[in-house]
């Protein structure tokens, strides 16, 4: 039995699962699993390395090519942990469990694909000037802390608590607002880019305590990541710098006091 977090996080991707799908009845080299997908060469190798280190697929060389193969009963055993009865049932005598403290947390997904590759899309994530054009306030980012003040005036600034590139950013974060909409206190977010859709597949997982801070993270980070997709492209080449963005009242009306 393969090690089951790396086979769920393996069949997390679409493509991937479109690959097992591919070679699940039939042996094929690598080259011919990537003609049947519109994206690079060197993004369907990172998939096949993914599912392979899962233990989801074999590899074997025939000259100078890899050919792949499914490996169905690595998916028979995960099935068989999913069913097994009394799998996920708790021992009732650990007497260690009560030297420990454990909740359960809301978490916000918001995700967008972008025409960037991963590299170049994880450094708009890191390089503060990038990082300015695409969202249109400045940003700094200085030995892991970060900070900027969106147009409306609201102080955003935190943490990369972990920057492990291309793909994955955990940061701490809070913000500043003469209206704060949710309680204070600083939030731990996690920001994965990974191959996708002929460029890059972009997520944030944040974890919430509320359904009134799911609701503004929600709003928050569907914004953020729509700047992002918007003009990122844009940002990547230094030579255009995006126009700054206007000041304006966080919501309408605010300038005639209604």
């Amino acid at each position: 039995m393969p090690d089951i977090q790396k086979v769920i996080a393996a069949l997390g991707s679409p493509i991937r699962r479109e690959i097992l799908g591919l070679i699940w009845e039939r042996e094929l080299p690598a080259g011919e699993i990537a003609a049947a997908f519109a994206v690079t060469k060197p993004t369907i190798s990172q998939h096949l390395a993914v599912l392979r280190e899962a233990g989801l697929v074999t590899a074997r060389a025939a000259g100078t090519s890899r050919r792949y193969r499914a490996r169905q009963e690595a998916l028979g055993g995960l099935r068989a942990a999913l069913s097994s009865p009394g799998k996920w049932s708790n021992a009732d005598d650990l007497p260690e469990r009560a030297l420990s403290a454990a909740h359960t947390k809301l978490v916000v997904v918001a995700s967008t694909d972008v025409g960037t590759s991963q590299a170049p899309t994880f450094e708009a994530f890191t390089d503060p000037a990038v990082y300015s054009r695409w969202l249109g306030v400045p940003v700094t980012i200085e030995d892991g802390d970060f900070a900027c003040t969106m147009e409306w005036g609201t102080r955003v600034r935190g943490r990369y608590e972990l920057v492990c590139p291309p793909e994955l950013i955990v940061m701490r974060w809070d913000f500043e607002d003469d209206n704060i909409p949710i309680p204070g206190g600083e939030m731990t977010g996690y920001l994965r880019i990974t191959p996708g859709g002929g460029g890059a597949h972009v997520e944030v997982h944040q974890l919430v305590d509320t359904p009134a801070q799911a609701e503004f993270m929600e709003q928050a980070w569907t914004t953020v990541l729509g700047r992002l997709k918007a003009g990122v492209t844009s940002a990547i080449n230094a030579g255009q710098q995006a126009a700054p963005r206007v000041p304006r009242p966080k919501r309408r009306g605010e300038e005639s006091g209604s």
